[in-house]
């Protein structure tokens, strides 16, 4: 990682991923914490990190994982990079989902993420399916590259974000309540009044500041 990138950014590659935004995406955002004073606790401080999330969150195969890890510590310098633009694609998706969460307009970070959602598009393909369930041949869609070229791992998280953001959950988009989190996820909740990332960790800080806060 550039080193002005690691002065700029508190680092936290030992802090384990957490999958709770309903959505890669929102999870692929919710690899750092979005503070007032910025981004802090990176998780993704390297490209292993960056494809071990990607397992974690059903991006990769573990076989896919391994294969471009392989290929990275050929090619240090070229997965540096691919690095370096997954997580500028994170800031894309972190300020339109912000927006869309808001109800604000978002046509700069709108205009961003469709160019990088056009590479993304122009690697996909329709294949045929591993399995046969029927007569008819199963189809699916899939990036041919993904385990050949460093920049495929970020492919899949722009579909999702594009399937999400013209779904019928897109109004469900939420922030965390949580102080200094900014952590995203989709409301799923009966009433659709979930507050929280995770209710073990910024609910119970806010309900610990409440009652240390409150009159004795």
């Amino acid at each position: 990682m550039p080193a002005n990138y690691q002065n700029s950014m508190s680092l936290a590659p030992d802090v384990d991923f957490q999958y709770v935004g309903g959505d890669p995406a929102l999870d692929f955002v919710n690899t750092a914490d979005w503070t007032e004073r910025g981004p802090e606790k990176e998780r993704l401080t390297d490209f292993d990190r960056l494809t071990r999330w990607a397992e974690g969150a059903g991006i990769l195969t573990q076989q896919t994982g391994k294969s471009l890890r392989s290929l990275a510590r050929g090619r240090p310098r070229d997965a540096e990079a691919a690095l370096r633009r997954a997580l500028q694609a994170r800031g894309v998706l972190e300020r339109l989902f912000s927006a869309i969460a808001k109800g604000e307009k978002a046509d700069d970070s709108l205009e961003a993420f469709n160019r990088l959602l056009k590479v993304s598009l122009d690697h996909m393909r329709v294949v045929p399916g591993k399995e046969k369930r029927s007569r008819q041949e199963q189809l699916r869609l899939t990036w041919p590259e993904l385990g050949k070229n460093l920049e495929a791992v970020i492919w899949p998280v722009l579909w999702s974000a594009a399937s999400l953001l013209v779904s019928s959950e897109a109004p469900m988009i939420r922030i965390c309540c949580g102080e200094n989190c900014g952590w995203m996820y989709v409301d799923r909740s009966r009433n659709r009044f979930r507050r929280w990332c995770q209710m073990a960790t910024c609910g119970t800080k806010e309900k610990t500041r409440r009652r240390y806060q409150s009159p004795s």
